[in-house]
């Protein structure tokens, strides 16, 4: 018996899993810009949870232990807040200069990003 995921947990369902899911985002996205990071969303017609796709390329973050940090802190970030969010799919973008950034600097761009797409 799998074990029941808190609210503020990070189920399969709040993720976005395929190609396709990226794919449906950057067909038509709405674009939010920070100084280090790009967040894409696009609404769902479809109710249920707010969902979260990282892409952290090494074009703009080289070393892969800064990437990670940064996933990290967006998974942290979106799992506590994806409950407020309406039904929608997110893609967070680094940007240059992003690996660089305190984690309390990208904690609260991020919640920034995702005040803006309400």
């Amino acid at each position: 018996m799998p074990a029941q995921s808190s609210p503020a947990g990070f189920p399969r369902a709040a993720r976005l899993l395929t190609g396709g899911d990226y794919r449906y985002v950057f067909q038509d996205a709405r674009r939010v810009r920070g100084r280090h990071l790009t967040l894409l969303y696009r609404p769902r017609s479809e109710d249920g949870p707010a969902r979260l796709g990282l892409a952290i390329g090494k074009r703009h973050v080289r070393r892969a232990v800064r990437r990670n940090r940064i996933k990290r802190i967006a998974r942290e970030a979106f799992r506590h807040r994806r409950t407020e969010l309406p039904p929608v799919d997110v893609i967070i973008l680094a940007r240059g200069g992003a690996g660089d950034v305190q984690a309390e600097a990208l904690r609260r761009e991020i919640d920034h990003l995702l005040d803006r797409i309400r």
